[in-house]
């Protein structure tokens, strides 16, 4: 066993998915040798929790740190038996295999313990966001026809608004410090007086596990449903771009992002968990950069995952090496936008010896490319990195009937025939799914390219691009390049229509305390953009604004700027 290695339970073992304790020259040798390891039978709650509470019970699993500060850890033990109690009393409720759960994101041990509780049941666990109001809220229950919602306080009013109205849901536990109602049940006080002791359900790698939402980027969210094999899947994306090649008994991992969608809960926590790596648990649903960078300190977190929004905060505070320490970091990873050369400098200043990884995936999908320092895969200004161990991508055509070759711009798909990553099925939506499938790809429904040496390039969503006097402009490249700029906090971009040219490339941008929104910042930001793309592509309309519209995993809703602008029906 490697000397820096986790102490890993001796059974059940997957040897496929330790390829790391492998010495490989390079990417290419172990893209060609790598094959998934999917077992008939495969319980997510038994790889990531009871395999390591049997194993060894004191081990810690979270780093909890309450809403009120107090931080508490919690062993493999205690998430055994707190998901196990939760079981039993679930199981009295009436929860049986399939049935729905539904669980706020937030980032507490009540959570990641209704997760748990529901895989041992054979249920399927259904994340969602403390962000969604009442509507929001409304649809994904009520689509989901869960039956249970283990509910943060966050979310409690805008439950209480719309329960009434739904028919399947009828049990209710709160989490947090809050008076309940007649039909609600505190959590700890539901399962306080319950049996420790639970046989996890036999499932098949293939059964249903969750139900997780599309971030609703264009038209309503839909339910993409998830096998138990998801995470298996997962795990050399985890591998390589997260711990980069090297798994170390003292690593802790951190997200900022709330634990409501398939990076953050799988790539983030349990992926961790599979490998006996702790995680550190921030029940503040509000992100602060400085009490973030705080936390990587005082933790020694030695892994950062989050979407650029989040570094370009932390980028924001002052005097960061003078009041942090930042020494523990050794590898930052992105997902859910595009990696900015800016924060990947800002990090290299930060922290010696640093990996800095970007990446691309989707909901349905899970992650396929990614960077990896430790195989020569290193970040390259403009890409997204290379296709992930296990999974193949490639570049379709507009009819979706072929193939295309190197720096041609085209529909990015991935291959699902054997990736236990990839989704079952929308739920309730046969029609849907088909529509995303084509002779044996995936269709992502995003553009981009790849280029001769093997890496792929993200273009834009296909429904984002913007024509201007013939030219194909996609919005993601002038947003960042506009982030770039120091007085820049965000931007969002849509194309809009214009007589002379069809359409043409309009911004909407948050600016940096300090900043001033002026005609003449306004023609600066202008220039920064022609000078450093193509000179077609600069916003030719440049707007300020005080917040952009944003998905639940921080990617800007350009749906809604449309709206905004009576480009398109509200709805």
């Amino acid at each position: 066993m490697p000397p820096n290695e986790p102490n890993i339970p001796v059974k059940p073992r997957l040897d496929t998915y330790h390829f790391y304790e492998q010495d490989w020259a390079g990417y290419d040798e172990l893209y060609e040798a790598f094959e998934h390891e999917v077992p008939r039978e495969f319980n997510t709650a038994t790889y990531v929790c009871d395999r390591w509470a049997e194993a060894n019970p004191n081990k810690v699993a979270v780093h909890g740190i309450d809403a009120d500060g107090t931080d508490t850890d919690y062993t493999y033990g205690q998430l055994q038996r707190s998901a196990n109690q939760l079981a039993n009393y679930l199981e009295k409720q009436g929860v049986e295999e399939g049935v729905r759960i539904a669980v706020n994101g937030t980032q507490r041990i009540e959570c990641l313990v209704a997760h748990l509780a529901a895989w041992k049941l054979g249920a399927v666990s259904v994340p969602l966001s403390v962000l969604y109001g009442p509507d929001g809220l409304e649809y994904r229950l009520d689509d989901s026809g869960a039956k249970v919602f283990v509910v943060d306080e966050t979310s409690l009013d805008a439950l209480r608004e719309i329960k009434g109205g739904l028919a399947d849901l009828d049990t209710v536990l709160t989490i947090g410090r809050t008076s309940i109602e007649a039909d609600e049940t505190e959590f700890w006080t539901a399962v306080e007086n319950e049996s420790i002791d639970f046989n996890t359900t036999t499932t098949a790698a293939d059964d249903e596990a969750a139900i997780v939402y599309t971030s609703g980027t264009t038209g309503p969210p839909k339910g993409v449903v998830h096998a138990h094999r998801v995470l298996l899947g997962l795990l050399p994306a985890y591998v390589t771009g997260v711990c980069n090649m090297e798994l170390r008994e003292t690593d802790v991992i951190h997200t900022p992002a709330e634990w409501s969608w398939l990076g953050s809960l799988y790539s983030g926590v349990l992926a961790s968990l599979f490998y006996g790596i702790p995680i550190v648990g921030d029940a503040d649903p509000q992100f602060d950069p400085e009490a973030t960078l705080e936390l990587l300190g005082e933790y020694d977190v030695s892994i950062i995952g989050g979407p650029a929004t989040v570094y370009r905060m932390l980028m924001e505070v002052p005097g960061v090496n003078e009041r942090y320490d930042l020494s523990s970091l050794r590898v930052v990873m992105q997902g859910g936008e595009a990696l900015g050369q800016s924060i990947v400098d800002w990090f290299r200043e930060a922290v010696d010896d640093i990996a800095i990884h970007g990446g691309y995936g989707q909901t349905e999908t899970g992650v396929v490319i990614r960077e990896c320092e430790a195989l020569g895969v290193e970040h390259k200004p403009g890409h997204m990195g290379k296709p992930v161990p296990g999974s193949e991508v490639g570049i379709l055509d507009e009819d979706a009937t072929e193939l295309l070759g190197v720096d041609e711009v085209g529909e990015i798909a991935v291959r699902y025939g054997t990736n236990p990553m990839y989704f079952k099925e929308y739920w309730e939506k046969q029609g849907d799914t088909a529509e995303t499938r084509s002779d044996g790809w995936h269709r992502t429904g995003d553009l981009g390219k790849r280029a001769r040496d093997g890496y792929f390039a993200f273009h834009s969503r296909k429904d984002d691009v913007i024509i201007s006097s013939g030219y194909r402009i996609g919005p993601t490249e002038i947003e960042e390049c506009l982030a770039e700029h120091e007085a820049v906090v965000n931007a969002g971009v849509i194309g809009i229509p214009d007589e002379e040219r069809g359409e043409i490339p309009k911004a909407f941008v948050v600016l940096a305390e300090g900043y001033d929104p002026t005609a003449e910042l306004s023609d600066e930001l202008q220039v920064h953009v022609k000078a450093r793309l193509a000179k077609y592509e600069y916003p030719r309309e440049l707007e300020f604004v005080d917040e952009l519209p944003k998905t639940t995993t921080g990617k800007v809703r350009r749906r809604d700027l449309r709206e905004r602008e009576g480009l398109i029906e509200a709805g």
